[in-house]
Formats: C-alpha cells, sequence, structure tokens
C-alpha cells in the first residue's frame, strides 16, 4: 500500500493512477470536489471526460450539462468540449443517473468519473443497504474521508451514524478516532462494499489542511491494512 501526502498543484490523476474506463467515487467528504478535479486534470491533457452519477449530484457549475442524451449527443458534445456532465433532472436541481447506461459512456469516452455514493455533506459515512451504486465496469473505486469528521461524535460527524457506529461496535456518542475512520474506510460493509475482485481500491484522506488534520490523516493511513487499499492519498482538496 502506497500512502502519498499530495502538495498544491501536485496532480491527483497521477497520484490515484486513475486508469482509463470507469471510476467510482464514495464515501463522504469530498467526493464532488475530487471528481472536478480529476475532470479538469484529465480534460487538461486532451482527454474526452464525462463525469455523472448513479446517485445524486448538483449540476456542476460551469460545465455543460446533458440531460435526457442520446449516444450521438454527448458524441457531439464531447467534440466540442471536455469534460460534460451527463445526467437525468431530479428533485431540488439536482441530477439523478442517466438514461445512457454507464457501459455505454464509457464507450464514448476516456474517462468516466461517477458518484457512486451521496452523503449530504457529512465527512463520514456509512453504506444503507441499498448504497453504494457502483457499476460493473468500473475499474476504480476512490473512497473519501474528511479529517473534519475525525474528533467528532459519530452522530455528529457520520452520515447514517447508526451503521456507521455498529460498524465500529459503539455507540454514535463515540468521538471518531483515525483508526475508526480507517476502519470504516475499508470494512466490506462500510466504503469497500460492492467492491468486487476485478475494481482496483484506494482511499482518500481529504480536508488535511492544517498540521493536527494532517496527523490524523497519517494516522489514519498507517491504521489500514496493505491488503485492504492499494494506495492512500492525504490532500486538502478546496471546494
Amino acid at each position: 500500500m502506497r500512502a502519498i501526502e499530495l502538495k498544491r498543484n501536485e496532480s491527483l490523476t497521477d497520484a490515484f493512477g486513475i486508469p482509463r474506463g470507469v471510476t467510482a467515487l464514495v464515501g463522504g467528504g469530498g467526493k464532488t470536489t475530487l471528481m472536478l478535479r480529476l475532470a479538469k486534470e484529465l480534460a487538461g491533457k486532451g482527454n474526452r471526460v464525462i463525469v455523472t452519477t448513479t446517485t445524486h449530484i448538483f449540476p456542476p457549475d460551469g460545465m455543460t450539462t446533458l440531460t435526457h442524451a442520446d449516444v450521438e449527443a454527448v458524441r457531439r458534445a464531447l467534440e466540442r468540449e471536455s469534460p460534460v456532465c451527463v445526467g437525468t433532472p431530479a428533485k431540488e436541481g439536482k441530477l439523478s443517473a442517466p438514461a445512457l447506461m454507464i457501459g455505454e459512456l464509457a464507450l464514448l469516452a476516456d474517462y468516466v468519473l461517477a458518484e457512486a455514493d451521496g452523503a449530504k455533506k457529512h465527512p463520514l459515512k456509512a453504506p444503507a443497504a441499498h448504497e453504494p451504486v457502483i457499476p460493473a465496469q468500473t475499474a476504480l473505486v476512490i473512497a473519501v474521508a474528511g479529517m473534519d469528521g475525525i474528533g467528532k461524535p459519530i452522530a455528529e460527524a457520520a452520515f447514517r451514524p447508526a451503521l456507521y457506529a455498529a460498524l465500529l461496535g459503539t455507540d454514535e456518542a463515540h468521538a471518531v478516532t483515525p483508526a475508526d475512520a480507517a476502519r470504516v474506510l475499508t470494512h466490506p460493509s462500510g466504503q469497500r462494499k460492492s467492491v468486487t475482485g476485478g475494481m482496483r481500491f484506494a482511499v482518500l484522506l481529504n480536508k488535511a489542511d492544517d498540521a493536527a488534520r494532517r496527523r490524523m490523516a497519517q494516522e489514519a493511513a498507517a491504521a489500514i491494512e496493505q491488503e485492504t487499499a492499494e494506495r492512500v492519498v492525504i490532500a486538502a482538496l478546496n471546494g
């Protein structure tokens, strides 16, 4: 397992070794920011990039969003610009999964980046029975956790706190430690849920934006067993 402390302006694409095809993002604490940063980096290298969701996201600011698009509409859009967002209008101004299958999108673009989980702005997350929704074509799953959740009670820091507490065998008043975060990130009923044998798995420890949070992230990274994640990236992504 590689642990990488990302410095400002260093490449996230390189840090994670983003493969061509589908990358799915799960967890909490910065999935959308990660997705958009990766999209910008990949498109900046001349690649055709699609951002999308299997759950719900807000349409990204400043990015062309295609709704109810067919294959030809997506192909034409990618000839003009990259990245583009593809989804279906949903409640509260959000987008849900596109009408086209993720596998179809992967044939049109060099890279498809898909939010496959929701956390309602919480830094930590435990999945319910129907979550996450990871496409079968996924080559890489990145699990995200925000270091601003460390030290706070589960009830405050985690989305679906009862489930998060159950994974740790504790109660919702328990203050999350770096080792706790590492355990849920790599638990087969936590952020490794629905990750199949053919998929790579990596972790982003985000919001490590001061010395205390960097130490927390380093402790969490050290607690992640080598066989459970191929690499752990420590970063402070803006957004």
